[in-house]
């Protein structure tokens, strides 16, 4: 195992289970604020920065909209998402997904490195973190050491570009003293947390089957494999073949 020295995983519907909540309160603060969207178009921008998707969605909307009607209207369906968002999370139950808890187990007594990126704002981020237990223990740049759950947690509004590009996995990396790509495994449950891994560079660019996408769904974007659940990660992990790639060998 001391080919990998880190695991960045998504929250939402890959360690947080989801069942299509957030959809959900994207759709309500869209259809209260006039946003024309389906629920198909919104799944498919699952893991994307919550802001960055309703400026395209209004964008597209409005044609060509100027810059003070286009700021207006994302402003106000942001701001009323982010409201219900945040009561939902508040006051509903948040629980790690199938194997989460396992797996984290086993990455840290292997010595490897636990790093959650998400689509959330650091708000949003904190409210399910605390209520997982996940929070105790991180600094105020939110790293942790080998006694925490995780060892860091990257929220989308503290990199400058959000999924698909790499920039969260990038500072999970700088956070921990990572530098080389090929020693991280990036799992996620979403076509951009998957198009973020092969940005990244990462060893291995996984995605789980069993969150906000389905198999089918997620083929045909790029991944090395599709996990059932988290719960498989720690036997891929510790399979001979995986280690001699993780070392540069070949099969």
């Amino acid at each position: 195992m001391k080919a990998f020295q880190l695991v960045v995983f998504d929250m939402a519907g890959t360690t947080v289970r989801d069942q299509h909540e957030v959809e959900h309160c994207f759709a309500q603060a869209a259809s209260q604020t006039d946003l024309i969207v389906s629920d198909e178009r919104i799944l498919a921008m699952q893991g994307l920065s919550k802001r960055f998707v309703f400026e395209t969605l209004w964008r597209e909307q409005l044609g060509q909209p100027s810059p003070s009607e286009l700021t207006a209207k994302v402003d106000h369906s942001y701001q009323l998402f982010t409201e219900i968002l945040e009561n939902h999370y508040r006051t509903q139950p948040v629980v790690p997904t199938e194997g989460c808890l396992e797996t984290f187990d086993f990455l840290r007594k292997n010595g490897i490195r636990i790093a959650l990126t998400t689509g959330f704002y650091r708000k949003v981020t904190d409210i399910i973190l605390e209520k997982l237990g996940w929070l105790t223990g991180l600094d105020e740049q939110y790293v942790g050491n080998s006694q925490t759950i995780i060892q860091a947690s990257i929220a989308s509004d503290e990199v400058e570009h959000g999924r698909p590009q790499p920039l969260m996995i990038q500072k999970a990396m700088r956070l921990l003293g990572v530098s080389d790509p090929k020693s991280v495994v990036n799992v996620g449950d979403t076509p951009s947390d998957l198009q973020s891994g092969r940005a990244a560079g990462v060893a291995f660019n996984l995605g789980v089957v069993n969150g906000t996408h389905t198999r089918a769904q997620l083929e045909a974007y790029p991944h090395d494999q599709l996990l059932g659940s988290l719960g498989d990660l720690p036997t891929l992990l510790s399979a001979s073949s995986f280690q001699k790639r993780a070392n540069g060998l070949s099969l």
